[in-house]
């Protein structure tokens, strides 16, 4: 579906005209550098979701101090302290109906288990970025913040809708996840 969209800028219409991606990493890079393409206003619209961006290709144990099994393309945590993790496929990947929902429970189960906060945070910390700046944290909160990323991780508070796969060009039907369980039953 081919289409234009039009931005109004001073005294200039300028034409932006609808275009696919030639690769994943162009996408992931644009996630990274502009989180609002997430939407967050979509999947709450009462309370548009804000992000962090924490790491991209974040590592995934599969064991306690145990080396990266698997990477995870994005990992952000929103404003309400819990981890949003995105993955990017083309949307003519076949593999993107099963594997790569099996591959999000892989990052879920294991990240929920093994990522420590301290890595976690010193991460962001290292953008030189400012939870007060970016999700309008006040400063003697910060601590707080942090701490309720670290227990929303041990509690497995990753909702289905924190568990994103972004295609780069619109599927004909998109892919749906229900847990029958919540993503935590094994605790």
């Amino acid at each position: 579906m081919a289409g234009s969209i039009f931005v109004i800028k001073e005294d200039q219409v300028i034409e932006l005209k609808e275009a696919t991606f030639e690769n994943e990493l162009d996408f992931q890079v644009l996630i990274e550098k502009y989180p609002n393409i997430l939407a967050g206003d979509q999947i709450t619209p009462n309370d548009p979701r804000k992000w962090i961006f924490i790491f991209r290709e974040m590592g995934v144990p599969a064991q306690m101090d145990g080396g990266n099994q698997w990477f995870l393309d994005h990992l952000f945590i929103d404003h309400e302290s819990i981890p949003t993790f995105i993955e990017v496929k083309r949307s003519t990947d076949t593999r993107i109906r099963r594997e790569v929902v099996a591959q999000m429970l892989d990052y879920a189960a294991n990240a929920t288990e093994y990522w420590p906060i301290e890595t976690i945070r010193n991460l962001y910390d290292g953008q030189n970025s400012s939870l007060s700046d970016d999700l309008d944290i006040e400063p003697d909160k910060v601590e707080l913040y942090w701490e309720t990323v670290k227990n929303n991780l041990r509690l497995g508070k990753i909702k289905r809708e924190r568990c994103l796969t972004l295609t780069y060009k619109l599927m004909t039907s998109p892919i749906s996840v229900k847990f029958i369980k919540p993503l935590s039953g094994h605790r």
